[in-house]
């Protein structure tokens, strides 16, 4: 139940950050004045906090959707393997906005 309620928050956490980054991408056609106010809220601890929470929903809900169209394909109905399933899916996304980070700090020169 948990992981169903987890899955539509990050459809809508997703929908938001969609919004989000519209914005972003016409403050970037405006000209470089607005995409330094950008660049200034996304490098704030509130802007890596929200970029660190949105990477997080896209990698749950991927790896979440997955699990459910194994589920369509009818796989993984026992409870043992729908609570591993449940898990896999928190952990998993866990792990992928970790590694998602930490290359991109490599890269960036954060690390």
């Amino acid at each position: 139940m948990v992981t169903s309620i987890l899955h539509r928050t990050t459809g809508v956490i997703l929908f938001v950050g969609s919004l989000l980054i519209m914005g972003a991408l016409l403050k970037l056609a405006a000209g470089p004045e607005q995409w330094a106010d950008v660049t200034a809220c996304a490098t704030s601890p509130m802007g890596f906090l929200v970029l660190f929470g949105w990477s997080w929903a896209l990698a749950y809900h991927l790896i979440n959707g997955i699990r459910h169209l194994l589920q369509d394909a009818g796989y993984g109905f026992k409870v043992e393997a729908f609570i591993r399933s449940s898990w896999t899916s928190v952990f998993g996304s866990l792990a992928v906005t970790a590694l998602i980070w930490i290359v991109a700090m490599m890269q960036r020169g954060g690390a």
